[in-house]
């Protein structure tokens, strides 16, 4: 019998579940505990379909808007944030709602809504349509912020008042694209005020910087995580920026093309702040099936990060 060629997996650590998620999760298996199925949520609760599926099979509902939630039942916001309007039309149907919106995207919001109050013009770095910054630019009324995208947007940016502008961060975002963004803003206009403290969240920045960690290393990186999941396609592209020859978003181990795997190379395997462990877990066991692997763990950092539950919930 022939010996499987090697495989050499470099984890980058941390990967997987941040302490938004965690609480996201938590917040609806207590829903469900507290107020018995089912339990609707507006959206999926984090992007990831296999997190959404675990979730539906022990009582949860997802929907795309308020209308389908019958009345008497709790409906469960995402971890991205909603808009204002949200909560508003919640209350106005006498809807229990449960808010799981990350703390640190909620940080964004109050941030913004401070330069609001301080009348400065709001600088939105983000990406269309994401539901957090749809969230974000539901915080405020309709003009008083402004999306901002890329460089080229940044240098095209026109606005009434140059000396008066603020700018907020979406928490999901590339750290050195946003740098670069910031860096043009900066540079037309000095007096653009800053947030107190980075946007981007310490989970995203992490794992970034974990990838970055082992890129070089690597022929190929499998990231784990849902298409929808903005953080882990930051991922993919800060693997290729940093050196991995090529770069993969797998949903889990089904979904990885074998033959694009070099025998006798050295891969690299993350996964998205959404993603489940058990389906890093799985990747390695498929490749086991294939080669003959050894795992080398490389953490940059250890995350200590934990969140409390909405008092609804805790009461």
């Amino acid at each position: 019998m022939m010996a499987s060629p090697a495989l050499k997996i470099l984890l980058a650590a941390p990967r997987g579940f941040c302490a938004g998620v965690d609480r996201a999760i938590l917040v609806v298996e207590r829903a469900l505990e507290k107020y018995g199925a089912p339990v609707y949520v507006r959206h999926e609760i984090v992007h990831n379909s296999h997190v959404v599926d675990a979730l539906r099979t022990k009582g949860a509902v997802f929907v795309e808007e308020l209308d389908e939630v019958p009345e008497g039942r709790p409906v469960v916001f995402s971890a991205h944030g909603v808009p204002k309007s949200v909560p508003a039309a919640a209350e106005a149907r006498q809807l229990l709602y449960v808010d799981a919106t990350c703390p640190l995207v909620s940080k964004v919001h109050m941030e913004a809504d401070r330069h609001f109050r301080q009348g400065h013009q709001i600088l939105l770095i983000g990406h269309a349509n994401h539901p957090e910054v749809v969230g974000t630019m539901g915080q405020l009324p309709p003009g008083a912020m402004i999306l901002v995208q890329s460089v080229d947007d940044a240098e095209k940016l026109n606005p009434e008042n140059p000396d008066n502008l603020a700018y907020v961060t979406q928490t999901t975002l590339s750290v050195d694209d946003t740098a670069e963004i910031v860096s043009a803003l900066r540079r037309r206009f000095p007096k653009i005020a800053l947030p107190r403290k980075e946007d981007i969240c310490y989970a995203t920045t992490n794992r970034q910087a974990a990838v970055k960690a082992i890129a070089a290393r690597c022929d190929t990186i499998l990231v784990v995580g849902s298409p929808s999941s903005s953080n882990s396609n930051r991922l993919v592209e800060v693997a290729l920026k940093s050196g991995s020859r090529r770069a993969y978003l797998v949903e889990d181990e089904t979904k990885i093309d074998w033959d694009t795997i070099v025998p006798n190379s050295t891969i690299g395997v993350t996964a998205g702040a959404s993603a489940p462990e058990m389906l890093v877990g799985e990747v390695i066991a498929a490749a086991r099936k294939r080669f003959d692997v050894t795992v080398e763990e490389i953490p940059v950092t250890t995350e200590t990060v934990k969140f409390s539950l909405p008092r609804i919930l805790s009461a």
